[in-house]
C-alpha cells in the first residue's frame, strides 16, 4: 500500500501521481485491506461509434484530486461526508484492469476476476468505465445474489446479430440471464433509437423499465423502494442518463435527460435503503470533452457523493 498523499504537502489539484481523491495505491489484491476499492476499465473496444472511452478512467481520476481526499461538506444537508475515509485507508485505488486488445475473452475475464477477488473479501467494488460492455463482466464476477438497477439513456438489450456479442448495447440481455441477478431495474430511458423489439425482450426477461417521463412522476425514495430493502445492490450508471447539454464528453448522450440533482438523490436513497456492493461509471469520453474536461469532473463528482451516501449509511 502506497500513502499518495505525501506528508505535509499542499497537493493541489495538478500536483502528484493520480489515485481517485489521492486515495492509497495498493497493488496486490491479496494484500487489500479496505472497504471499498476503486479501479479503472479502460476498454472501449465495443463501441461501434466513436472511440475514446477508454480514456475515461485516467481522467476521472485526474479531476477527483481537485476535491479534499479529507471529504465534502454538503452544505444543503450541513454533514460532512468522507471525511476519514481516504486517510484510514477505507478507500483505495487498486489501479487498472489488464486490457488485452482484440483478446476480448481474456480482458473480460480479467474484469470479472477483479470483481470476484474484490467481493470475496468483502470489498465493495467500485468501476470506472471504459464502454458500457465492461458492466457486464463486471456482474458476471459477482457470486452472491444480487439486484442491480442501472441508470441510461438507452436499454442496452440490443439482439445478438452478425456474432456480435458484446458490444456496449448489449450487456443488460447478459446480464439480465446471469442466475445471480436477482432484479434488473433501467432507469431513465429515453432514446428514439431503442427498438421495440429490446423492449419486449427485457420485459420478457423480467426486467423493470422506467423510462424517462415515468421517473419524473416519482420521487427519489420511490425509485428506491422499487428494490427490497436491506438487499445487495450493484448500480451502473451511463454518463448519458443525464441530459446530453450536461455531458458533451459523451458520444451517446441523449435531450430530455436528467439533472444532476435528480440522479444524486437517486442514487443517495439507494445508498440509505439498500446494501450497495459495487456500481459502475461508463461512457465518459475524454477526446470528445470541452477543455474545462466538465464530463470527467461531474462524472468525478457523481463517484464522490455517491460513495460518500454509501459510507454514510454502512
Amino acid at each position: 500500500m502506497t500513502n499518495m498523499r505525501g506528508v505535509d504537502r499542499v497537493n493541489r489539484a495538478f500536483s502528484g501521481i493520480s489515485t481517485f481523491l489521492r486515495a492509497n495505491y495498493c497493488e496486490d489484491i491479496a494484500q487489500l485491506q479496505a472497504e471499498m476499492a476503486i479501479f479503472g476499465v479502460p476498454f472501449d473496444e465495443a463501441s461501434p461509434f466513436m472511440p475514446g472511452t477508454r480514456m475515461a478512467p485516467r481522467s476521472i481520476r485526474e479531476h477527483s484530486m481537485r476535491f479534499s481526499p479529507s471529504g465534502f461538506y454538503d452544505i444543503a444537508r450541513q454533514q460532512h461526508f468522507l471525511a476519514s475515509e481516504i486517510t484510514d485507508g477505507k478507500i483505495q485505488d487498486v489501479g487498472d484492469i489488464d486490457i488485452l486488445p482484440t483478446n476480448l475473452s481474456q480482458t473480460m475475464e480479467n474484469i470479472s476476476a477483479m470483481t470476484r477477488q474484490l467481493r470475496r473479501k468483502g470489498v465493495i467494488a467500485v468501476a470506472m468505465g471504459g464502454d458500457h460492455s465492461v458492466s457486464y463482466p463486471l456482474i458476471r464476477g459477482i457470486e452472491e445474489p444480487v439486484h442491480v438497477i442501472q441508470f441510461d439513456a438507452h436499454l442496452d438489450f440490443a439482439p445478438v446479430q452478425h456474432e456480435m456479442h458484446y458490444t456496449n448495447g448489449q450487456p443488460f440481455r447478459h446480464i439480465a440471464a446471469l442466475p445471480q441477478v436477482k432484479s434488473l431495474t433501467q432507469v431513465g430511458i429515453r432514446s428514439l433509437r431503442v427498438r421495440p423489439g429490446e423492449i419486449a425482450d427485457a420485459q420478457a426477461q423480467g426486467s423493470r423499465i422506467v423510462p424517462v417521463n415515468d421517473f419524473r412522476q416519482c420521487s427519489p425514495q420511490q425509485i428506491a423502494a422499487l428494490l427490497p430493502a436491506g438487499e445487495k445492490c450493484y448500480v451502473s450508471i451511463d454518463i448519458d442518463v443525464l441530459d446530453m447539454a450536461l455531458v458533451p464528453g459523451c458520444v451517446s448522450a441523449e435531450p430530455d435527460g436528467l439533472s444532476y440533482a435528480q440522479l444524486r438523490d437517486t442514487l443517495c436513497a439507494l445508498a440509505e435503503r439498500m446494501d450497495i456492493i459495487g456500481f459502475d461509471l461508463v461512457e465518459v469520453n475524454p477526446l470528445l470533452d470541452v477543455a474545462t474536461g466538465m464530463t470527467s469532473y461531474l462524472a468525478a463528482h457523481t463517484m464522490v457523493e455517491f460513495m460518500g451516501h454509501i459510507f454514510a449509511h454502512r
